[in-house]
């Protein structure tokens, strides 16, 4: 609890870590140099007012060591007069020294008679303790004192060093003693009151300052809360890698408060683009273009699996519901694009009556590409049955309200009754984009793409919805435990262009599969093996007692005797 407390003020006050990059708040960095200003310009008054004040204080001390000076100097004339009388100096000087002392109103406090030689003949300072006493003057100030002499000037002001302290003085030559005297006061108890004072200032004004400044973040964070509320749902923005919206609830209305709403403008316009942009590509690029800002034409090998669907008796819908034929295609393709996404699956291409959709692209996809590409496929059928029952029943509206369809109505009724091909097949395919960079597109090239798109075909000529090739049926059978799913091969062909021949199946939901569908199926197996060893009186037998639709076919191919050199393949003359 505590820590975590703490961690909360370290980001309130400092900001929070992005990236390993520290992002400080607008309001401490105010603080702080609000702070530094008015410590800075207060310290500075503070030590200006001082100098003046010293200024003023030396002045005073000036004329205060004048006065006394003065006093000195009457009382050293009358010492002189009894020094004539009774020459007793020691005496004499033990007077000066205690009407010095008595005169003084610092501890520190000097009076000092220097002979022009340099010998002290007298001193006192205010105190008698720990005060080293001179036997000679500071040959500094008593070269500045002699020379002053030298040019005629009898007084004037020196600073003099006296017991290892700096003493302010102000001297008179005393020409009866043949000596200067020097009256003075120490620098540092001088102005120590000063300094004090000073500190003491700069103390106060310190917290104050602090106090301000406390204040003022409080002010500040007021003022600038909304800022803080936009900095914190950007931030978590960016660590969602998703623009959203900030929260302007209750806001000022204040330039901060336009930010936001221009942020907002700006992240909702981004937002539409790129939800046009996802309706134009696929789900992979644009993960790919928001996290790498760019988009590159490049692409790679994959092992991927293509469905291919097409819409059956196109040309007669087109001629009979003409341009409506569009509101008919959305409703099936929004339909069924929804089930391939549903299934993890992205759209290659939409061209008319056919849709290509791959699977195995997007990274955080958990389900075998194989199994995906099944379910798309029969939900495609679901749907599309849906979508014919949902026709059937505006028929069944129709005529309960007129009696019967016309026949311009019948025609167009048979029209929406959209049936759809599936095939299916998997391999090694290129999948990028290309094109230039002015325009490009993303694809998926290869043999197995239009593999898919032949199986499609063959779902006319086997009379069943979904066809898929012997890739698919390995992968999902060695790959997919429980996978629910019955392959009946139906025929091993050669589609056209190609040179050798595949095996198709149909895959079947094993749930729906009934005990007479199995045994069809195992009839239609039967039969299917003598047909490719060639015995086809024996398998059109077989073939014409079958129930399973795609044994008719075979019914009527085998009707014949068996070509010379056969090898099992059926070779397809059109697409």
């Amino acid at each position: 609890m505590g820590a975590g407390v703490f961690r909360r003020v370290i980001e309130t006050v400092f900001g929070r870590k992005i990236a390993g990059t520290r992002i400080f708040p607008i309001t401490t960095k105010i603080i702080i140099i609000f702070t530094l200003f008015m410590i800075g310009s207060n310290i500075t008054t503070n030590y200006i007012n001082l100098v003046f004040s010293r200024e003023e204080m030396s002045k005073l001390l000036k004329e205060l060591l004048v006065k006394d000076l003065r006093e000195l100097y009457s009382y050293l004339n009358n010492q002189h007069e009894i020094y004539r009388f009774n020459n007793d100096l020691a005496l004499v000087v033990g007077q000066i020294e205690e009407k010095s002392r008595r005169d003084f109103s610092k501890k520190s406090s000097l009076s000092v008679g220097i002979k022009t030689g340099g010998e002290i003949f007298f001193s006192a300072t205010g105190t008698t303790n720990g005060m080293k006493r001179e036997k000679s003057a500071d040959s500094v100030a008593l070269g500045e004192m002699n020379r002053a002499l030298n040019q005629g000037k009898l007084d004037g002001f020196v600073r003099l060093r006296y017991g290892g302290a700096e003493y302010y003085t102000v001297y008179r030559y005393h020409p009866k003693w043949d000596a200067f005297l020097v009256r003075g006061e120490e620098y540092t108890e001088f102005f120590s009151q000063s300094e004090k004072i000073f500190f003491n200032v700069a103390i106060i004004s310190l917290l104050i300052t602090l106090a301000c400044a406390l204040i003022g973040i409080m002010l500040l964070r007021f003022i600038l809360r909304f800022l803080h509320r936009i900095t914190k749902d950007i931030i978590a923005m960016t660590n969602q890698q998703q623009l959203g919206l900030v929260n302007l609830q209750d806001a000022s209305n204040d330039d901060i408060t336009f930010l936001g709403t221009a942020f907002n403008s700006l992240s909702s316009t981004i937002n539409s683009m790129v939800n046009i942009f996802k309706k134009f590509v696929n789900q992979d690029v644009v993960a790919q273009a928001y996290r790498e800002k760019v988009v590159r034409l490049e692409g790679s090998t994959r092992d991927l699996t293509c469905l291919f669907s097409d819409i059956k008796r196109f040309t007669f819908i087109t001629e009979t519901l003409g341009q409506d034929i569009i509101t008919l295609l959305n409703l099936h393709y929004g339909n069924a694009i929804r089930e391939i996404m549903r299934h993890d699956g992205i759209i290659g291409s939409i061209i008319g009556d056919a849709l290509l959709s791959v699977y195995g692209v997007l990274d955080d996809s958990s389900e075998n590409k194989s199994l995906q590409s099944l379910r798309s496929a029969w939900a495609i059928q679901r749907e599309a049955a849906l979508l014919r029952e949902r026709m059937s029943e505006i028929k069944r509206h129709i005529e309960k309200q007129q009696g019967r369809l016309t026949e311009a109505e019948e025609r167009v009724y048979q029209a929406v009754l959209i049936e759809v091909g599936v095939g299916i097949d998997g391999g090694m395919v290129f999948y990028g984009n290309i094109g230039s960079h002015e325009r490009m597109t993303n694809t998926v090239i290869g043999d197995n793409v239009n593999s898919a798109s032949r199986l499609e075909g063959l779902t006319r000529v086997y009379h069943v919805p979904v066809i898929c090739s012997e890739y698919i049926k390995k992968d999902v059978e060695e790959n997919c435990p429980g996978h629910g799913h019955l392959f009946v091969e139906l025929d091993t062909v050669q589609v056209k262009g190609k040179t050798i021949g595949k095996r198709i199946f149909y895959p079947i939901d094993a749930s729906a599969v009934t005990r007479s569908m199995k045994t069809a199926f195992a009839q239609y197996e039967e039969a299917l093996e003598l047909y490719y060893k060639g015995n086809w009186k024996r398998a059109n037998a077989l073939f014409k007692a079958c129930s399973f639709e795609p044994a008719a076919i075979f019914a009527a191919r085998t009707q014949g005797t068996c070509p010379r050199n056969w090898s099992g393949i059926w070779e397809m003359t059109t697409k």
